[in-house]
């Protein structure tokens, strides 16, 4: 049950009262992803495409101490512009909480309110998984909270800098499905044509298709799931040109002593300056069209709860 002291929109709440197809958003893309002020503006786009295909949009934040399910625009924009935001993920949420902090939520943190508030699809970039280096131990929170929290993911794979075979090992190991929209590979984000190329679990054609197999594997007491789906082909980025603004950021970011929390944010925005802009115009471009895509699967999933709940005669 959603807490009292917790804050939702009226237009989320309305939705959830009405069974009505409704997709989370997360905040760290806005915080933390994306420079000023292209986060607004991608945010907004986002919410924009999902009431389009038939959805109520819901970027979730935790502010002032309370989780918020479902910005009004004025938040979004006021996290857009607010320097020092915490970046919190599911370990962090009790503290930001308790100490009255405002947080901006990532994939884990944005799947457990979610899933709190009844919310049960949710739209993102890249989600986080294992890093290449093999010291220090670095695995994404974001695996874990796939494999115990019904929550459907769409997105468009991991993020590029990761090791994707170890990412997908260990979803394979927790028993999280990894769908693949229209293809049998899973994509590296916004790179083209990743080498190796890895296997998805299952291939789908449809948004019908995802949510019949999503609702399926929930009833058979699994958590969530993945969809993905193919960064727009004009913007993928070769594998060759981001493997070396790679190796540049990570070079950075020893000689700075950046890591934790803050290495991908600082590997990301160290890249999108190596790039001239690209990677951020392709992490964009896949935002919004993650966002459309989970909004037409949010409302495939409503439509055969609804049949469950009043089938047809024959």
């Amino acid at each position: 049950m959603f807490p009292q002291e917790w804050a939702m929109s009226d237009e989320v709440r309305q939705a959830l009262h009405n069974r009505q197809a409704v997709v989370a958003l997360e905040s760290t893309l806005i915080a933390h992803g994306l420079p000023y002020p292209v986060n607004q503006e991608t945010a907004l786009e986002a919410e924009e495409v999902i009431r389009a295909a038939g959805a109520v949009p819901a970027t979730i934040a935790v502010l002032a101490g309370v989780p918020t399910v479902g910005l009004s625009p004025a938040q979004i924009a006021e996290l857009a512009r607010r320097e020092q935001v915490r970046k919190a993920s599911r370990r962090d949420l009790a503290a930001v909480i308790a100490l009255q902090q405002t947080a901006a939520t990532t994939v884990a943190a944005t799947m457990a309110l979610a899933a709190a508030a009844g919310i049960r699809v949710f739209a993102t970039g890249g989600i986080g998984g294992a890093h290449r280096d093999a010291e220090p131990f670095d695995i994404s929170a974001d695996v874990v909270e796939l494999a115990r929290t019904p929550v459907f993911t769409i997105c468009t794979g991991a993020k590029s800098l990761l090791h994707l075979p170890r990412t997908l090992e260990i979803l394979e190991t927790l028993g999280v499905p990894v769908l693949g929209y229209q293809t049998e590979t899973f994509p590296a984000f916004y790179v083209g044509d990743p080498v190796p190329t890895l296997p998805v679990s299952a291939r789908v054609e449809t948004p019908q298709q995802a949510a019949a197999i999503f609702a399926t594997h929930v009833r058979l007491g699994g958590g969530g799931a993945l969809l993905a789906q193919a960064c727009p082909a004009e913007l993928a980025i070769p594998q060759v040109e981001f493997d070396a603004w790679l190796a540049q950021a990570t070079h950075q970011a020893q000689v700075q002593g950046i890591g934790g929390p803050r290495l991908t944010p600082f590997l990301l925005a160290r890249i999108a300056e190596a790039s001239g802009g690209r990677t951020l115009q392709a992490n964009r471009a896949l935002i919004v069209a993650n966002a459309r895509l989970a909004a037409e699967v949010a409302v495939a999933l409503t439509a055969q709860a609804a049949e469950l709940r009043n089938p047809g005669r024959f």
